[in-house]
């Protein structure tokens, strides 16, 4: 299980991101989407501003213009943006451009290509149709097989996380839902369990 990137996210509280580097998360992610994990720029802020250098910090939108994810990723200190809305190359493009990072998120069935990199990005995160639901998705839906940096998503937890990695091999997994009390509501203790079952840290360094 060593060497998965990890990323936690939909952190709202300094506890709930201090957890997650001490943990040895490879990447934090902010919402600054419509979700009930939401924050704005100005409140993702201070949080990125928590996390030291080697753990990136992730603004996660979907649907909003260029232009705002521009805006707000930058406002928040983010160093990475993931876009969920099947935006074009181009808004890749003109990220990478700006400096960031790319993830590019997706679903087995969206009809989206499964190949890291085929829209520019970094990394690819295959998750469930309703992102941040804490649906799973059945390998069985996956057209054709995942290449490339890809991260699984989409229901996972501490509970079910090394099984679910031994089946699909993925390059790194991301939770959100499965480390909460309650919807949106974060619990430090599942963020410790979450990383210990998959091992962080790792012993490569994949935030670079």
């Amino acid at each position: 299980m060593h060497n998965l990137y990890v990323k936690v996210c939909g952190l709202r509280k300094p506890a709930e991101v201090e957890a997650a580097v001490a943990g040895g998360a490879s990447a934090v992610g902010f919402i600054l989407t419509t979700s009930p994990r939401r924050l704005t720029a100005a409140e993702a802020r201070p949080l990125a501003a928590l996390v030291p250098p080697g753990v990136a910090k992730v603004a996660v939108f979907r649907g909003e213009p260029l232009e705002e994810v521009r805006r707000a990723a930058a406002e928040a200190g983010a160093d990475t943006v993931q876009l969920h809305g099947g935006e074009p190359p181009e808004a890749f493009a003109a990220l990478r451009a700006d400096g960031f990072r790319l993830i590019r998120a997706t679903s087995p069935r969206s009809g989206d290509p499964l190949a890291t990199g085929a829209y520019g990005e970094d990394m690819l995160i295959i998750d469930s149709p309703r992102p941040g639901s804490g649906e799973r998705w059945s390998p069985e839906s996956l057209p054709e097989p995942p290449t490339g940096s890809w991260v699984l998503s989409g229901g996972l937890s501490p509970d079910n996380v090394v099984d679910a990695v031994a089946a699909l091999r993925p390059w790194g997994v991301d939770v959100s839902s499965g480390v909460e009390s309650g919807r949106g509501v974060k619990d430090v203790g599942l963020i410790e369990k979450f990383l210990a079952a998959v091992g962080a840290p790792g012993g490569l360094d994949r935030t670079r």
